[in-house]
């Protein structure tokens, strides 16, 4: 993959991270506070939280082809660097105190598995049409 296709999934995990917050949080909302609103103040803190959340999405980057293991390795890393980054910011701005940290890593590790779930299908078919086009080149050849 090259960079401009990785800013590219940068800029889509953005989109997806900021989304699911807004939808996990306003279900949420609905379950247990249904009159608190969100403000405009909460939507910018939410906006900044994901776009940090996307950048760490370098870690994963490399111009070369990764084994594997040290891909799962770079997961792992990646991971763990923005459950501590997202929680200390978040402490740090006393948005979440006490029982609040274990909340917000759950909803981090959440978040995380659906990015990641959404961006293993968009793989998924983009690995297909890619096998598509192969067997339809070596049969155009074969023949």
């Amino acid at each position: 993959m090259n960079f401009f296709e990785f800013v590219q999934k940068i800029i889509k995990n953005f989109f997806i991270i900021f989304g699911s917050i807004i939808m996990i949080i306003t279900i949420l909302r609905q379950m247990y506070d249904s009159d608190m609103a969100f403000d405009l103040k909460s939507i910018y803190i939410l906006m900044a939280f994901s776009f940090l959340g996307a950048l760490t999405g370098f870690i994963l980057y490399s111009p070369n082809d990764l084994s594997e293991k040290k891909m799962r390795i770079r997961i792992i890393i990646h991971f763990f660097t923005l459950e501590i980054l997202l929680i200390v910011l978040g402490s740090a701005m006393n948005l979440v105190t006490g029982p609040g940290v274990i909340i917000l890593a759950l909803q981090i590790a959440v978040i995380y598995i659906i990015v990641h779930l959404l961006s293993w299908r968009n793989d998924k078919k983009d690995a297909k049409k890619i096998n598509e086009k192969l067997k339809s080149i070596k049969k155009d050849f074969g023949e």
